[in-house]
């Protein structure tokens, strides 16, 4: 589950609260770019990043950008089930103080928010920019140009949300905001319902990945989310982004700079199976896992449709998970985690 999306494409507006942003928001920013350098940098300098940009654009033709697989040709405009085509589509962008502290920090999160989703949750609260296609076509150009503003405003990295649909153009774009001086860490925020193969062309281009492992088990996924093959999907996705980037790694002021960060929302009445979900992660990913159990679902979209979505989960059940990640040795990212 993310953060809500405004409807219109503009700046999203500094939220007060525990963040205090004041005019100088990176004092490290110059000493920490010489140490450290996003990975997509390196295959930009070496050739391999066009390379990496026809590869992904040929899988347009005939579309196998996500576990779906269509197979329609969006370059002729053609439309799978994400609702998609050839052209990109933005709903919003700005910085956005509501993610995860070390993807916050002080000058907050560069978010930028994709139209449509190849998921399709009933319960989505971006209902309108996932399901209705809310948002403007936008060129690569000008997201290249989102991105180096953001940069300029401070953010300490570039949030792509829900961005599996659009890969080729966001990789794209990524190469023309290289090319403007782009150096912020790039974050992959998605569904976790990820092709392997389509990962595997973005090794080394993706400092952050930002998996939400949405189910423990089929039926749910099947009924809410039209994907029956979600959990095995997405384990063998997570235990690849994690193969390319390992586990979350800080700098010294607490900023995410690469690695993995999952998060898992947590459904009423155990709809999302979290035990499963939390043992995949402690037994198969890494028990250094930065992991963010969420407990803000509150029904939305057509969850009211489904008289056991129509609530939100109770402390009882948010705090169960919380015990279970613990027990499991799950603690990065659940350090005085409480209920909403």
């Amino acid at each position: 589950m993310r953060a809500m999306a405004p409807r219109r494409l503009y700046d999203i507006p500094v939220r007060s609260g525990r963040i205090k942003r004041g005019r100088t928001l990176n004092l490290y920013q110059d000493d920490m770019s010489r140490m450290w350098a996003p990975g997509y940098l390196r295959l930009y300098k070496s050739g391999e990043l066009d390379e990496r940009i026809r590869r992904l654009n040929t899988l347009l033709e005939s579309c196998e950008l996500c576990p779906r697989k269509c197979n329609v040709d969006r370059l002729k405009g053609e439309r799978g089930i994400c609702g998609s085509g050839k052209e990109l589509m933005v709903s919003s962008y700005g910085s956005h103080f509501g993610e995860e502290d070390p993807l916050v920090g002080t000058g907050g999160s560069g978010t930028i928010f994709l139209t449509y989703c190849n998921l399709h949750c009933v319960y989505c609260q971006n209902y309108e920019i996932s399901h209705l296609g809310y948002g403007e076509v936008r060129s690569e150009s000008k997201v290249a140009e989102y991105m180096i503003n953001l940069q300029n405003k401070g953010c300490h990295n570039i949030n792509l949300v829900t961005p599996t649909h659009f890969t080729p153009q966001l990789v794209k774009a990524t190469k023309h905001a290289i090319e403007r001086g782009l150096k912020l860490p790039l974050v992959w925020n998605c569904g976790g319902y990820e092709n392997v193969k389509t990962l595997e062309l973005l090794d080394g281009l993706v400092d952050i990945y930002m998996p939400d492992i949405k189910y423990g088990c089929s039926e749910p996924a099947k009924k809410y989310s039209n994907a029956p093959d979600y959990f095995p999907v997405v384990r063998e996705a997570v235990k690849e982004m994690h193969r390319q980037v390992g586990d979350l790694k800080l700098d010294p002021r607490g900023i995410a700079q690469r690695g993995l960060l999952i998060r898992h929302l947590v459904l009423p009445n155990d709809l999302a199976n979290s035990e499963n979900v939390l043992k995949f992660i402690s037994d198969e990913v890494s028990t250094n896992s930065y992991v963010n159990v969420m407990s803000q679902y509150r029904p939305a979209g057509k969850a009211h449709q489904y008289g056991e979505l129509s609530r939100s989960p109770t402390r009882q059940e948010f705090d169960k998970a919380i015990t279970i990640a613990n027990r499991l040795g799950l603690t990065r990212g659940l350090e005085d985690k409480v209920h909403d």
